[in-house]
């Protein structure tokens, strides 16, 4: 088992490494003058299982190809079996056609995956399950509810809490956690979209005076609808508000609107590398999923069961 990191979140790898006691794969991923990418591995992987690990968080594209150009540089090299972790799966929120003469670019991001040479693909809370059967390899997703659901224990066990979706969308994961937290009570945020990167929030379905709300999400980007949410649920009598969200995206001024929001804290997972900002913010906690990935990369290097992770 050789494991490949990418030039996207190598904090991410190495602890994955550190975890299964591996070195990282010797690989030199870097870029010509005119920014073309360019990798070359600098040991032998003949017959390995190979893990690639590469979010294709911003910026994208670049992330996007550095993940393909490393995957056809293994398949070339004759490793055995190619695994893409993928944490955070960009492109994954256009899984279908928002309109006429759109196009379906997670479909295409899963074609140009299976086409560069990978044999099968890892990654975390996919933002539409059925994004699975984009890809026509072997493809597991896995969830942070685990790692969230003990965090929330740890930090919040002797309050009141109730579950919140923040969009009638997310009602399965939220339930999900809600089940995992001694079956906490649900609420939804109803809110409606004007418009793209806009948010409004309507009303809250479900009673959440007097508890402590905790918002569940699998990507926060401008976060104006957590914090559109965290406004309206202290409104409706909440205690207080704290939000867990598995991708921390957090593009333009989202860091700036959560310092300033009603949330307690944000707290988010280490499958995009933390920029900054981020890394600064008084109200952004970042946990790692580092431990859930290595397992399962040794459970899928083993030909073990990846879902009994999550029993």
């Amino acid at each position: 088992m050789k494991i490949l990191a990418g030039n996207s979140n190598p904090e991410l790898a190495s602890a994955v490494a550190a975890y299964l006691e591996l070195p990282l794969t010797k690989a030199a991923v870097r870029r010509f003058a005119d920014e073309e990418v360019f990798v070359e591995i600098h040991e032998n992987v003949r017959g390995e299982d190979v893990f690639v690990i590469q979010p294709t968080s911003a910026p994208s594209n670049d992330n996007l190809m550095e993940l393909l150009i490393c995957i056809d540089a293994l398949k070339r090299a004759s490793a055995k079996r190619i695994t893409a972790v993928v944490p955070y799966f960009g492109y994954a929120r256009q899984d279908r056609k928002m309109g006429p003469r759109t196009p379906i670019s997670a479909k295409l991001v899963a074609n140009l995956i299976t086409v560069a040479g990978a044999d099968r693909v890892l990654s975390v809370d996919l933002h539409a399950g059925q994004i699975q059967g984009f890809f026509d390899i072997p493809t597991d997703n896995l969830y942070a509810a685990p790692v969230m659901s003990a965090d929330i224990e740890a930090r919040y066990g002797g309050k009141p809490l109730t579950v919140v979706s923040p969009d009638v969308g997310g009602v399965v994961r939220a339930r999900a956690l809600a089940k995992r937290l001694g079956n906490a009570p649900l609420a939804i945020v109803d809110k409606r979209r004007e418009k793209a990167g806009e948010s409004e929030v309507m009303n809250i379905i479900g009673d959440v005076r007097g508890r402590f709300c905790v918002l569940v999400d699998d990507i926060v980007d401008s976060a104006g609808t957590l914090c559109n949410a965290a406004v309206a649920l202290t409104a409706a009598g909440a205690i207080g508000v704290t939000a867990y969200v598995s991708h921390g995206v957090l593009s333009g001024g989202a860091v700036a609107r959560v310092e300033a929001s009603e949330l307690t804290e944000l707290v988010i997972t280490d499958s995009i590398g933390a920029v900054e900002a981020v890394r600064t913010a008084k109200k952004i906690r970042t946990m790692t999923i580092a431990p859930l990935l290595a397992e399962a990369m040794r459970r899928i290097s083993d030909e073990a069961s990846v879902s009994s992770l999550f029993d």
